[in-house]
Formats: C-alpha cells, sequence, structure tokens
C-alpha cells in the first residue's frame, strides 16, 4: 500500500543541495535516530516556527512568486516572517504542499530533525537516486 505522505516527493526535480552536505546529514539523521529511537510525538499539526517542509523539499510545479517551482533547501517565496505559509487555504498553493502532512516520523521533536529528514527523503526520491535503485 502506498504511504500518502510520501507521495509528494514522488515527482519532483533535482536536489539543488550540496551531495557532501546531504550525506553528513544523513548520517546524522541515521545517528539520532539510532540513539533517541523513533521520536514519541503524537500525530501532529505543524511546529510553529519551523517551516522544515517549506524549506527542504524541491517543487516542480509553479507557484506565484516561483514560476519554475521551488529547489530542495530553498526557502519558498510564500514563507512569512513568523514561517507560515501566505498561500495556506488558498487555491494556488501547490497540491505538493497541501498533500504534505505533519507527522511523528517526519517532523520528529526539531526543525533540525525535520530539515535533515525531508532532505534525506528528498534526495532517496530524486530520479538519479530511483534510477540507481532500480538498476541494482
Amino acid at each position: 500500500m502506498e504511504d500518502k505522505r510520501f507521495r509528494p516527493f514522488a515527482n519532483h526535480g533535482r536536489s539543488q543541495l550540496n551531495p557532501d552536505i546531504m550525506k553528513r546529514a544523513m548520517n546524522q539523521t541515521d545517528q539520532q535516530i539510532k540513539a533517541q529511537g523513533t521520536p514519541a510525538l503524537p500525530s501532529q499539526d505543524c511546529r510553529p516556527g519551523c517551516a522544515a517542509c517549506c524549506i527542504a523539499p524541491s517543487i516542480n510545479t509553479p507557484m506565484p512568486g516561483m514560476p519554475n517551482g521551488k529547489p530542495a533547501g530553498v526557502p519558498c517565496v510564500q514563507l512569512t516572517a513568523d514561517l507560515r505559509c501566505a498561500l495556506f487555504g488558498l487555491p494556488e498553493r501547490p497540491a505538493f504542499c497541501s498533500g504534505l502532512q505533519a507527522s511523528t516520523e517526519m517532523c520528529g521533536e526539531t526543525r533540525e530533525y525535520a530539515l535533515l529528514w525531508i532532505a534525506r527523503l528528498e534526495t532517496a526520491t530524486a530520479p538519479d537516486a530511483r534510477a540507481g535503485a532500480a538498476d541494482s
């Protein structure tokens, strides 16, 4: 069965994050998960001041202010000063954003954890990563 939380990552563009930084981030995330286990949070609403899902993933569809979409690791131009989405609830909000839901697994206990986790998923679902996995 498909996990719908990850569907937004299935058809994204290439990650703009530095591969060396990504490798260190993934190793760090692995170490945190091993040390802490899965974060014990209930299913959750967005954490105030986080905005990891508005920064870490790439978005390959146009939106106001970003007609070519958003590269991974770049804050969305619709992110307000208080780290909220200016398009929330509006029809202009990309389907990717609407489909990505806060979860214990993705968000963890800190913003840093969420940024690393989403960046890792971004890398794992990049077209090159999927092609490599299919070749193995």
